[in-house]
């Protein structure tokens, strides 16, 4: 919910017992928050020196942090790596641990650091080396395996953090804010510069992170409470301090890889079947609509707005399940997460807002979506937003629609200049009797469309063949329905493009 909150809540009145010091909570680190939004932004930067310096990949792989330093090494549950400095990560990070309600900093001391003799042959030079600040953390818990912590949260690189759920492997990432993004004034990367990792406590079942988040147009507080399992679950806490009014600035941002599928194939010669973090954007309305947009990657930079009211949630999500559908034994596509965002409270009128961009291979991402309010965020004032954010193979379902299955597209084989799609929707409830079904798009023309059931795929499939005349562009929609037109299945949408 967006709200101008008060400098003080109930819970910074909290205290461990009489005459004792408050323990550190979201509130110091929003009255932190304000004190920069008050001040000039000016953004740090860490002169590189020593072994840390012109670091190539190999090379930055080879420093590790050690075991044994390990700032939570008292705990049974967690364990946390701290990230040097080196290659693209040159903006410094403070990292601090909260322990028994006290902030203690953690300065950067490369004796903490392992340097592997096949990449640094002869020694690290740590001589000239200061407190360059470090690049962000990881963190492990026991995940998939009895006896073995495994990697679940990582937050390194401006406000980027990834997450993973038991049986899943990194792929898309989350973000702080986005500002400006797909702007011709050019993107504001704002940076994460401050955290404060909270000490877990016995039997404590997830972790608590704290941070401050700045840029030029503004500076906000953040709390993480982070619960690891079958589904990660990061809800989110957020208190904006803009320098500027925000008017261009995206909410619970998320960041994924989209290069092609048999849906999206544009002069590609590859030969695996598919290759993405993601294949469509899933949203729930206000409305209680259920809409999927497949992925694409465009031949131009493509922006699509999905006008909504208090949305009950969006993520951008991975479908695709089955090890066939990539044929990739390396990258192992389908095991990527899905992301799932739920506000908490009213967010009132906005938009989720898809961003595709144009990319020719799968080391970059290109697909970006988040919620863009429609009133400005006001400059010179606190805003709060609270939100759950979850990483899992596949996002919660409430509703019992049938989902779209997977897409093809493929140029018509009758007549050059038109496009056949064939749409699998879950079998589910229809084995007795087909639904009816709608088909539309916003230019050119919807020709020779039909349904048929695939019982032994357990598919319900939808073709047709869209004719664009002389439309340079045109959205697509289809959906399962009764008789009385009332939607049995999500909305599917795609966006055709000359």
């Amino acid at each position: 919910m967006a709200v101008q909150a008060d400098a003080q809540s109930p819970e910074a009145t909290e205290t461990f017992g009489p005459n004792l010091p408050e323990p550190f909570n979201f509130e110091n680190v929003a009255a932190l928050a304000e004190e920069r939004a008050a001040s000039v932004y000016t953004q740090p930067v860490s002169k590189l020196v020593g072994s840390f310096a012109d670091l190539d990949y190999d090379k930055y792989r080879g420093i590790r942090f050690r075991k044994d330093r390990d700032p939570l090494g008292g705990s049974k549950q967690f364990s946390v790596d701290l990230l040097s400095p080196g290659t693209i990560f040159y903006e410094p990070v403070q990292i601090n641990l909260v322990r028994d309600g006290i902030s203690e900093h953690i300065p950067f001391d490369p004796s903490m650091l392992e340097f592997d003799p096949s990449q640094f042959p002869d020694g690290a030079d740590l001589e000239t080396v200061g407190d360059m600040g470090w690049s962000g953390f990881r963190m492990r818990t026991f995940l998939n395996r009895p006896g073995v912590m495994d990697e679940f949260l990582v937050f390194q690189g401006a406000s980027y953090f990834r997450a993973v759920a038991r049986g899943t492997l990194y792929g898309l990432s989350a973000r702080g804010l986005a500002i400006k993004t797909g702007s011709p004034d050019g993107e504001e990367f704002p940076l994460f510069t401050d955290f404060w990792i909270v000490e877990p406590q016995p039997g404590d079942e997830g972790v608590r992170i704290y941070a401050i988040l700045d840029s030029k147009s503004v500076a906000a507080a953040y709390q993480f409470d982070v619960t690891p399992g079958a589904v990660t679950m990061v809800r989110t806490r957020m208190a904006l301090f803009p320098r500027v009014d925000l008017r261009e600035t995206g909410l619970a941002p998320l960041t994924s890889m989209f290069w092609f599928s048999p849906a999206s194939r544009r002069a590609v010669d590859d030969y695996r079947p598919a290759c993405h973090d993601s294949d469509g954007l899933q949203m729930h309305t206000g409305a209680g609509q259920n809409l999927w947009r497949g992925l694409m990657s465009p031949r131009n930079l493509q922006i699509s707005s999905f006008v909504d009211s208090n949305p009950k949630g969006f993520g951008l999500v991975q479908r695709a399940r089955e090890f066939e559908t990539f044929q990739d034994a390396e990258a192992l596509y389908h095991l990527r997460p899905s992301a799932w965002i739920e506000p908490e409270g009213d967010w009132g009128d906005g938009e989720v807002r898809l961003i595709e961009i144009p990319v020719e291979n799968e080391f970059n991402d290109n697909i970006v979506s988040y919620w863009l309010p429609k009133d400005v965020i006001p400059g010179g004032q606190r805003t709060e937003f609270r939100y759950r954010l979850s990483f899992s193979a596949l996002p919660p379902s409430d509703l019992p629609l049938a989902k779209v299955r997977q897409v093809r597209s493929g140029r018509s084989i009758n007549v050059e200049t038109t496009r056949s799609y064939i749409i699998d929707f879950d079998l589910g409830m229809f084995r007795d009797q087909l639904p009816q079904f709608q088909v539309s798009a916003s230019e050119g023309r919807i020709v020779h469309a039909y349904l048929k059931a695939l019982p032994e795929q357990h598919v319900l499939r939808l073709a047709f063949e869209f004719e664009p005349g002389r439309a340079e562009l045109a959205e697509l929609r289809a959906a399962l329905t009764d008789n009385e037109g009332l939607a049995l299945s999500e909305t599917w949408m795609s966006r055709w493009a000359a």
